[in-house]
């Protein structure tokens, strides 16, 4: 068994092929990981689609051959040619696949480093993969490693202090734009968790908001749930508005700020929705697949995801010291994950050994009574006593198992152990260890 991740990230694909590549719903992410899962080489799939990545990570036969049916699979669903995925796509292997999904997990790998959507958006991916039975004990135990260690970084490190996200960054560049924020309304497209992001980073830095949705009820409970909540901040009732999805265009002519973070597919915001105005406009779009089709307009300014790179190097050097007190705690963990997965083999081969002496202690009393070697009376003593001696005779072998396991050649010297105890079923080591409960993420 190994591990083996694809990787299209924004180091690596530009947005528009990202965007190919994209997720848009459950229903697209089932019938592609069912696709995948046709292959007898890989054993457990999960997805993650983002407006940053689109990653699979996978417990599999053989990494080689895995990896390019995924990446055939991703080429047929995306048209995208395979070999221009082939040299575009990161694929990472056994320890480096660890050590990358543990980076990711942390927030290490994102556009924002320290951000804290990602930890959510890969317990989100978990548990869907887990419903579906697309995932089971090899990715069970790989996934709860890795959010002790995004635990163990948050709680380390300073990188999650604060809020730290696109969305965040969107309202930084915003704030460089309009030094005067309080004379300045946003509008805000969609009622999604980025879309409450950006509204409470907006009000925050004195920006008026206006929600338009087409889910005017989620539009009117959120901004609801912002005045009332406030997160520590007061806001006024007028601060936020909400607004029908039918005004849509006449408030894109208005409005000389936007942010816009929805889930539809397509582009909502067209370029035949779009007049020429004098006033210029700055519209933020973070969302994947884009939002806004791609249009030239005197006055107006369109950032996507990969423009806020700017901001994000801005602050990389104020984080760099607490990223590389992290990066240390990720490769210390990602060698222990594999320390422990080592570990594992043994218990299985222990227990198999100890099982056997058992039953040889069990057949010898059984054939003993039968030959009036020992009386019914005395079996129960010499049936501990033979327990104790095998117990005794075993423990210095179970402790140098233990010790090898997690050696170079701890492999080749437990399959020498199962050899000689005449051990067969290769199932036994999977199915000591069950799925840890997916629950304990939380």
């Amino acid at each position: 068994m190994e591990y083996l991740i694809v990787s299209f990230t924004h180091k690596n694909t530009d947005i528009k092929t990202r965007e190919k590549l994209a997720f848009g719903n459950e229903l697209e992410k089932e019938t592609f990981l069912k696709t995948v899962l046709d292959n007898k080489q890989i054993n457990e799939a999960m997805l993650i689609s983002t407006c940053n990545r689109v990653e699979l990570i996978a417990s599999v036969q053989c990494c080689n051959d895995s990896s390019k049916e995924i990446l055939q699979l991703f080429s047929n669903r995306s048209g995208i040619d395979f070999h221009s995925l082939h040299e575009r796509a990161d694929v990472y292997e056994n320890m480096a696949a660890i050590y990358h999904l543990f980076t990711v997990a942390s927030s290490l790998d994102s556009l924002v480093i320290g951000e804290t959507q990602i930890a959510g958006q890969l317990k989100d991916a978990f548990r869907f993969a887990i419903e579906k039975k697309f995932s089971n004990q090899k990715l069970s135990r790989v996934m709860n490693f890795a959010f002790k260690c995004a635990a163990k970084v948050r709680n380390i490190t300073q990188l999650g202090t604060g809020s730290v996200s696109v969305a965040s960054t969107a309202v930084a560049k915003a704030r460089q734009l309009y030094k005067d924020t309080k004379s300045v309304k946003a509008l805000v497209i969609g009622a999604g968790e980025m879309s409450e992001l950006a509204c409470r980073h907006l009000l925050k830095s004195g920006f008026d908001v206006v929600i338009c949705s087409r889910n005017i009820k989620k539009a009117r409970i959120l901004a609801h749930s912002i005045i009332t909540d406030g997160n520590g901040n007061s806001y006024a009732a007028n601060q936020i508005e909400v607004k029908p999805y039918e005004e849509l265009e006449y408030l894109l002519d208005s409005m000389e700020l936007l942010v816009t973070a929805t889930s539809a597919p397509y582009p909502i915001i067209t370029k035949e929705m779009v007049k020429e105005n004098s006033i210029a406009r700055n519209w933020f779009d973070i969302a994947l697949p884009r939002d806004i089709e791609e249009m030239n307009i005197s006055n107006l300014h369109i950032y996507s995801v990969d423009d806020l790179q700017c901001i994000v190097d801005e602050t990389l050097e104020l984080r760099a010291n607490q990223a590389k007190e992290a990066f240390g705690i990720v490769r210390q963990m990602s060698e222990e994950f594999f320390i422990w997965l080592k570990s594992l083999a043994v218990e299985p081969i222990i227990k198999n050994i100890r099982t056997k002496s058992d039953e040889i202690i069990d057949k010898k009393i059984q054939i003993a009574i039968k030959k009036k070697f020992i009386k019914h009376d005395d079996v129960a003593n010499i049936e501990k006593l033979c327990q104790s001696i095998m117990a005794e005779f075993l423990h210095t072998p179970t402790i140098k198992l233990k010790e090898v396991s997690v050696s170079l050649k701890g492999d080749e010297i437990l399959n020498t152990a199962q050899n000689l105890f005449g051990i067969q079923d290769e199932n036994t080591i999977d199915n000591a260890y069950k799925i840890n409960n997916y629950k304990e993420i939380d």
